[in-house]
C-alpha cells in the first residue's frame, strides 16, 4: 500500500497521507514521497491547488518515534530531497482538510497551509515540549494568537478544532464527512480567481506573516541545547513504552538558573 495517495478533480490535487494503522505519522518514507509529490505539482501547469487530507482518523499524528528510536534519530529522518511545501518555494495555494488528530509535525503541516478546513472534534497539538528541551514557541507568533494561547500552544496542551475555528485559526468547521468538499469548494473559489491575482496575493499574504527576529531565533538555537540531551530519547522511549518518563532536565542541576538571555545584537 503507498504511504501517499493522489487523486485530480480538474486543477485541484487531493494528497492524501495514507499511514490509517500508524495515524499518518510521518516516518522517512512519507516525507520522501510528500517532497516528490509536492515538486510534481509544482511544477504542473494543469494543477493550481492541492488539498492535503489524512486517510483514517487522524490528519497526521507528526514524528514517527518508532522509526526515530529505531534509528537513535530524534526527529527522524528528512526527505531524500527537498521539500518545497516545507521549504515556503511552493508558489501554489495548499488548503488543509483535517480530518482527524494533527499532532506534532502534523500540526506544522497544517500550519504552512493557507486555507484549513477541520472535522468537529479533530484535535491540535503542538508538541515539541513533550519531546525537546524547548517547546513550539514560535506557533502561537506566527499564527498572531494572544500571548496566554501561545503559552498554552507552545506548552502542548491540546486544542480542539472547534477552539481553534473560534480563534481563527480555521477557517470553516464542518462535519467529519463533509470536510473534503468543502475544501473542494474552497479550491473551486480559488479557480474563478485570475491566475496571476491568486499566486500574487497568496504570495504577498504569506509575507505578512508574523515572524520572529534574528535574535530570538539566535535564543531559540541556545534553547534548544539547554539540557540534557539524554531526555530526547526518553521523551520517545516512554512514549512507545507507554510509560511515565524520568526525565534527568539538565546534566549540571545549576544550568536550571543560567538560562541563555536574549542577544540585541
Amino acid at each position: 500500500m503507498a504511504v501517499l495517495e493522489t487523486e485530480t478533480h480538474g486543477q485541484v490535487l487531493v494528497v492524501r497521507l495514507n499511514r490509517p494503522e500508524r495515524l499518518n505519522a510521518l516516518n522517512h518514507e512519507l516525507r520522501t514521497a510528500l517532497a516528490a509529490c509536492w515538486a510534481e505539482f509544482r511544477h504542473d501547469a494543469r494543477l493550481e491547488v492541492a488539498i492535503l487530507t489524512g486517510a483514517g482518523r487522524a490528519f497526521c499524528a507528526g514524528e514517527d518515534m518508532k522509526e526515530s528510536l529505531a534509528e537513535r534519530n530524534p526527529g527522524g529522518r528528512a526527505a531524500a530531497a527537498e521539500d518545497c511545501f516545507n521549504a515556503g518555494t511552493l508558489e501554489k495555494p495548499v488548503i488543509a482538510a483535517v480530518n482527524g488528530f494533527a499532532m506534532g509535525g502534523g500540526f506544522m503541516l497544517v500550519e504552512r497551509t493557507d486555507l484549513r478546513v477541520a472535522a468537529a472534534g479533530a484535535i491540535f497539538e503542538v508538541s515539541e515540549a513533550k519531546r525537546w528541551l524547548l517547546g513550539g514557541w514560535n506557533h502561537g507568533h506566527l499564527a498572531n494568537l494572544p500571548f496566554p494561547v501561545a503559552m498554552e500552544m507552545a506548552l502542548g496542551f491540546r486544542f480542539t478544532a472547534e477552539r481553534f475555528h473560534q480563534l481563527g485559526f480555521v477557517n470553516r468547521l464542518v462535519a467529519p464527512e463533509a470536510v473534503l468538499e468543502e475544501a473542494l469548494g474552497m479550491a473551486r473559489h480559488l479557480l474563478t480567481l485570475p491566475p496571476a491575482a491568486r499566486v500574487n496575493t497568496v504570495h504577498m499574504m504569506r509575507r505578512m506573516r508574523p515572524a520572529p527576529g534574528p535574535a530570538q531565533q539566535r535564543l531559540a538555537a541556545a534553547l534548544h541545547e539547554h539540557g540534557a540531551k539524554s531526555d530526547l530519547i526518553e521523551s520517545r522511549a516512554a512514549f512507545a513504552e507507554k510509560r511515565a518518563p524520568q526525565f534527568k532536565g539538565w546534566n549540571d542541576p545549576g544550568d536550571r538558573y543560567r538560562l541563555p538571555q536574549l542577544d540585541e545584537e
